[in-house]
């Protein structure tokens, strides 16, 4: 009972995360089966392939210095940051390879490494919450590691490698090929170093203080991060309202839909409504087409056709003008 407890309160909050990263996606929402299968590669793969290889090192660490407390903090500091973040990066980096097309913005990458990482996260906390708190300390060992894994580190692993999908969507995005490098590295170099910097925190300092230190640190971190998604977010937004404007002049798209179209709260108000009148898979899809008409079209000025967006944006524009009459 206390594992399946367990598994169900370190999965059950990372599944309502990813949701509301999902929901932040106002403009271009990604698809839902990519994201699934991201948040199941940190879940499975990552979190699976993490914890042989930490412990694999932790162990060969100890028997090399004979010091628990040493191999403990080599492995905290050192090894575990580098092989959680490159194994939660290489999903991403896999997006960004096959799924490129989907990797439109620096957003888009945020969110890809987010998913991904969160999935990480629930294996990782259902192994704490059990073995840390149910095991040791019963039911109150158990509520007060899902406390401290959910509430007070519960955004610790996306933060982490939010920088590498930063970094990739930087690269995607540019022509010169020595920023494209830079931005990759540079993006898993950041996330290594807040990991390693918040494991080793915590190894250094201990009891309250580390509680009252480490908690201000991470939520530092990430209430910046999460006000440069917001900003992404706005940019988003502006994407369409230069992006679409062709459309309106050829008359695919009407100024009335346009307006909506380039705002997040009328888009959710226009749907709320096509629901109420059984047009809702219509309504939607209408401005899903919108948002990944303005996206596409940023790749294609800023790297070209790379071989089929401008195909692409034609089929899109295509659909979109079909559809256009049956939307209010």
């Amino acid at each position: 009972m206390g594992l399946l407890l367990s598994i169900f309160l370190g999965f059950v909050p990372m599944f309502l995360f990813s949701w509301f990263i999902y929901g932040l996606d106002r403009y271009e929402k990604e698809p839902k089966a990519l994201l699934g299968g991201a948040f199941l590669w940190g879940a499975v793969v990552a979190a699976g392939a993490a914890f042989i290889i930490n412990t694999t090192f932790g162990v060969g660490i100890y028997l090399t210095t004979g010091s628990e407390n040493g191999a403990d903090f080599a492995t905290g500091s050192f090894v575990a940051p580098v092989v959680e973040e490159c194994l939660k990066g290489l999903a991403v980096l896999l997006v960004f390879i096959f799924f490129y097309r989907e990797f439109d913005s620096v957003l888009d990458g945020i969110i890809y490494a987010t998913v991904t990482a969160l999935g990480f996260a629930a294996t990782e906390n259902s192994f704490y919450i059990y073995t840390q708190g149910f095991l040791e300390k019963g039911s109150p060992g158990l509520a007060m590691m899902v406390f401290i894994r959910v509430i007070l580190v519960g955004w610790q692993h996306p933060y982490y490698t939010a920088f590498f999908g930063i970094g990739l969507a930087i690269a995607r995005l540019n022509r010169n090929t020595l920023l494209k490098l830079f931005a990759t590295i540079a993006g898993i170099t950041v996330g290594i170093v807040a990991h390693s910097f918040h494991n080793t925190l915590l190894t250094i300092i201990t009891g309250v203080t580390a509680l009252v230190v480490g908690t201000t640190f991470d939520w530092t971190g990430w209430i910046i991060m999460f006000i440069f998604i917001l900003l992404m977010i706005y940019r988003d937004g502006q994407l369409l309202v230069g992006n679409l404007q062709e459309e309106v002049r050829l008359g695919m798209i009407t100024g009335e839909q346009y307006l909506t179209a380039c705002s997040a709260n009328p888009q959710g108000w226009a749907r709320f409504t096509a629901f109420l009148h059984r047009r809702y898979q219509i309504t939607n899809r209408f401005y899903q087409l919108c948002g990944e008409l303005a996206h596409k079209k940023n790749p294609l000025a800023r790297v070209g056709d790379e071989g089929g967006n401008t195909a692409i944006i034609i089929h899109l524009q295509e659909e979109l003008k079909k559809l256009s009459s049956l939307v209010a």
